[in-house]
């Protein structure tokens, strides 16, 4: 049958049938389970916790790239796959000993204490790991491992409630030996849970990278839209003109090649020396990076001046139709200044001053296109220099139509894009809603809201 997003979680997982009796653990955040199901402590449950270390970092006797070294887990390392096969470190014999960290075994679920508090990952490969997680080796009469590690992806949103600390997302070994375990006390039952999940999830992740993919080729085609029109113009009849530029070919005979910094009476950058000394809980607006995107301005982390440092800073203050673009992070990323942050201010951004010149959004798009991005390129590297500055802005050549061909292109390219975007947001509702599925699939098949024993012979209508 074809694969569609459920619109309601918890009603698509209301299409499973529950088991016949049911009984009340006694605690408040799980509810209640089938009679039959046992609630132990992890402690019970696993033959050990192994925790991890980290040798020196200052010394190079303890760390090596050969690939002889020990492979040495770190968060990071498992944040990028469930399946832990590489590691960016390694570790010597000696580092390890300085330590007295145990090689884990191929197998060995990883379950983190620190930072992406509560992930689990399983190791593919003999390693060490870091402070940051524990090694878990469960009970083979007790726990199927797999059937834990759904237990532990399941307790990830619960997790917050064992931490450590008030002030940050940590937990510890005692702590997580604590965890509380809900779990059928028959192996083959688990195993049909785990049967159950795993081709379900496989199903729901396929699902979501499809959707993925498409919102990636929809910012293709949006990329490819704006560099066609801000290089072409709209006329597929119009008579054109060899470039000069290469890679830029022919453009329309009626456009000219300029370089940014003749066109705007200014080219600036915003606060720079310590601006955090001029913060303020509330006051004027200050964009910074973080509130630059293609073509938009965030109002998300944002900070205050006050107005007396506005008026002290008037060299970067902004006005409705400059360009504001990001020198470092993302260097080149451009948005144009709109009402809401005229006569505000920035920090670190390149300030392109409107100009009578050009209309700033056709500019917009031209300096976040494919065109100028390509010249952003650090020499011979193929990477995006890593800070864009007022000499990089002023020297950026682009083509440039009449005045009333550019609000041609730039209402045309504002009514497409804003098409792309909301197809784009459509699909990210969407993928939204299969994540919330998979979480209420998970949390119903572990603590056993639905019996997934007659599940596993492919139940028809069973939503994905």
């Amino acid at each position: 049958m074809t694969a569609v997003a459920p619109k309601n979680a918890q009603d698509a997982v209301g299409r499973y049938r529950s088991y016949p009796r049911y009984k009340n653990p006694c605690v408040e955040w799980l509810g209640e389970i089938p009679e039959h199901w046992l609630v132990q402590r992890l402690k019970h449950c696993v033959a050990r916790l192994e925790s991890g270390g980290t040798p020196d970092s200052s010394n190079p006797d303890y760390w090596t790239d050969s690939k002889d070294g020990i492979p040495w887990v770190a968060i990071s390392d498992m944040t990028r796959s469930y399946h832990v096969r590489e590691t960016t470190r390694r570790i010597t014999e000696a580092g390890r000993l300085s330590k007295g960290i145990a090689v884990l075994r191929a197998g060995t679920l990883l379950y983190s204490m620190y930072a992406s508090l509560g992930k689990v990952a399983l190791l593919d490969t003999n390693a060490t790991i870091n402070q940051a997680i524990l090694g878990v080796v469960p009970r083979q009469n007790m726990v199927f491992r797999d059937y834990l590690r759904w237990w532990l992806e399941f307790m990830q949103v619960h997790v917050q409630m064992l931490s450590s600390s008030n002030t940050q997302d940590n937990l510890n070994a005692e702590k997580i030996r604590g965890m509380r375990v809900v779990l059928p006390p028959s192996i083959d039952e688990q195993r049909a849970i785990v049967a159950f999940l795993d081709r379900e999830t496989a199903r729901i992740d396929a699902l979501i990278e499809k959707k993925r993919r498409q919102i990636e080729l929809l910012h293709e085609k949006r990329a490819a839209l704006i560099s066609h029109a801000v290089t072409k113009g709209l006329d597929p009849n119009a008579p054109m003109k060899d470039s000069g530029i290469e890679g830029l070919a022919e453009i329309p005979v009626d456009w000219t090649l300029k370089r940014l910094k003749f066109m705007t009476p200014q080219i600036t950058v915003g606060i720079v020396v310590t601006p955090s000394k001029y913060y303020v809980d509330e006051g004027i607006p200050c964009l910074r990076s973080l509130n630059v995107r293609e073509d938009e301005i965030v109002d998300s982390n944002m900070v205050f001046i006050s107005a007396e440092s506005n008026d002290l800073l008037r060299k970067s203050k902004l006005r409705e139709g400059d360009l504001v673009a990001v020198r470092t992070g993302q260097p080149g990323t451009t948005a144009v200044v709109d009402s809401r942050y005229d006569g505000t201010n920035c920090i670190d951004l390149i300030i392109v001053r409107r100009s009578r010149a050009f209309d700033s959004r056709f500019m917009c798009y031209v300096m976040n296109s494919s065109l100028a991005k390509s010249q952003y390129l650090a020499g011979t590297t193929g990477a995006i220099q890593e800070h864009f500055n007022i000499g990089t802005a002023g020297d950026l050549l682009v083509p440039i139509p009449p005045l009333i061909r550019q609000v041609e292109v730039r209402e045309c390219l504002d009514n497409a894009t804003r098409r792309i975007s909301l197809l784009a947001e459509k699909i990210g509702v969407t993928i939204d809603r299969l994540r919330e599925y998979r979480t209420a699939l998970i949390s119903a098949a572990v603590t056993g809201k639905i019996d997934v024993r007659v599940a596993g012979k492919e139940e028809e209508g069973a939503p994905v």
